[in-house]
């Protein structure tokens, strides 16, 4: 396995963290919380974002404006069925969602689930970095690369993955500094 194949997962790695810890909701107003709300419109399931526009006047509210009017009781209740603990309200035109600030439990609550997302990334990274020694490992053992050579795609995949280490830091600190500010 390749540098650029172990940077590549590794990528995917992170990208999988950001989207992970983007819809966890802190006590602040945030359309992503909203990725995975699905509505029953038309006869299908569709993604929140294509029915309604999601917009944010302020850091405790957020206001839903459905595309099609009809469709307004549907999105409450893919709303409530995505269980975000919103309480949506309508008035017949667009949705408002008051975002209750955040208990000192729940805080805790969510910086422990994120620690937890967060340390699952790291260990990611690290099987990324195991594959690829091993994959060096098999190529020095038939011959293909000399022992330097292993000793430096070793060294090189080690700094890889402290940056990738690093990087995951920096997102759950930033994440569990906007949770507990919320």
């Amino acid at each position: 396995m390749s540098n650029e194949t172990c940077t590549e997962r590794m990528d995917k790695t992170i990208n999988a963290l950001k989207d992970s810890l983007a819809g966890i909701r802190t006590g602040r107003a945030s359309a992503a919380i909203f990725d995975k709300v699905r509505v029953n419109a038309y006869g299908a399931k569709s993604p929140l974002n294509q029915v309604a526009s999601v917009s944010i006047p302020d850091a405790r509210n957020i206001v839903i404006q459905p595309f099609d009017k009809s469709l307004i009781s549907e999105i409450e209740k893919g709303i409530a069925t995505a269980d975000l603990g919103l309480n949506p309200s309508n008035d017949g035109k667009v949705i408002r969602i008051s975002i209750p600030p955040l208990t000192a439990d729940r805080r805790k609550e969510l910086v422990k689930q994120i620690k937890g997302i967060a340390e699952n990334s790291r260990t990611s990274i690290r099987n990324i970095r195991r594959d690829g020694n091993d994959d060096l490992k098999k190529q020095q053992k038939a011959g293909e690369i000399t022992e330097d050579a292993l000793k430096t795609g070793e060294n090189d995949l080690q700094k890889l993955t402290d940056k990738y280490i690093a990087e995951i830091n920096k997102i759950y600190d930033a994440k569990e500094k906007e949770i507990m500010e919320g």
